[in-house]
């Protein structure tokens, strides 16, 4: 006689941690930046220096446009935007994982009818609530700061100190966040640092050709300097749109913490008593 087989139980996203999803933006941002660089803007880069500096040869009065690919076609500028787009994936990723955490805060997690007091007997009834959660769920930072609070009720029967409790645990996620930011803020530091090394290189580049501009040839040279402070523009309004990503999502994780510590507040702490 055949038997049932018990259904799987289902199977939620799992996210992967942090320094994996860092290493493999890097490798990623790497490769594709790499390409485009080998398959398209070195090319034409290459191709507008060449037949800029022919018509700069043929006519003296001859100037230049500020071109796109001359703007960026140099090994500094290469690792400027890699670096770029290796740190908007990081904060799309860290965006993601707050948007998660976010959704619970729309949730019944913890069921209390208007009216219902919650007394310090009941607190581990209420807690029980909690570790029917997913595994996944039980480390997000509302569920950590209900049990906590729960907890610190239940055994020291004080308001006051459940909602020191719960405030405390957001107060180190916060802490945790901010600290999160360490190599967006290096890269945001690397950036500039690889644009002044570029205009260092080129600008010495330009000095070694010196000797040829005191003869009248000084096409390599401004060709040298104008690659020089190509690599700072570039760096520097990098930098700028960096900077600007970085402190909203700043702000976006400071928003979630404060609507945490509000979301305890109104669907819990306001609805506990000491008898």
């Amino acid at each position: 006689m055949a038997t049932a087989t018990a259904p799987l139980p289902s199977r939620r996203l799992q996210y992967p941690s942090e320094f994996f999803v860092t290493m493999i933006a890097l490798i990623f941002t790497i490769l594709v930046v790499h390409a485009t660089y080998v398959a398209w803007i070195r090319p034409n880069g290459d191709a507008l220096i060449a037949a800029e500096q022919a018509r700069m040869r043929a006519d003296p009065n001859f100037v230049p446009e500020r071109s796109f690919f001359l703007t960026i076609n140099a090994p500094e500028q290469e690792a400027e935007i890699i670096h770029f787009m290796w740190a908007i994936l990081i904060m799309s990723y860290k965006a993601l994982l707050v948007r998660r955490e976010r959704k619970l805060l729309e949730r019944d997690l913890i069921h209390v009818p208007e009216g219902i007091k919650v007394l310090p007997e009941d607190a581990k009834d209420y807690a029980r609530q909690l570790e029917q959660l997913p595994p996944q769920e039980k480390g997000m930072l509302v569920v950590r700061a209900l049990q906590r609070a729960l907890d610190r009720f239940a055994t020291t029967r004080s308001i006051r100190d459940s909602a020191e409790a719960s405030r405390a645990v957001c107060d180190t996620e916060a802490d945790r966040l901010d600290s999160g930011f360490a190599m967006i803020r290096y890269i945001a530091w690397a950036i500039p640092a690889i644009g002044f090394i570029g205009t260092v290189r080129h600008i010495s580049e330009a000095l070694l050709q010196a000797h040829k501009a005191v003869s009248g040839d000084i096409i390599n040279v401004t060709s040298s300097l104008g690659i020089a402070f190509n690599a700072t523009f570039v760096a520097l309004s990098l930098t700028i749109v960096l900077m600007l990503f970085l402190h909203q999502l700043q702000q976006m994780q400071e928003s979630f913490v404060h609507n945490t510590d509000q979301w305890i507040d109104q669907h819990l702490i306001r609805h506990m008593q000491v008898r």
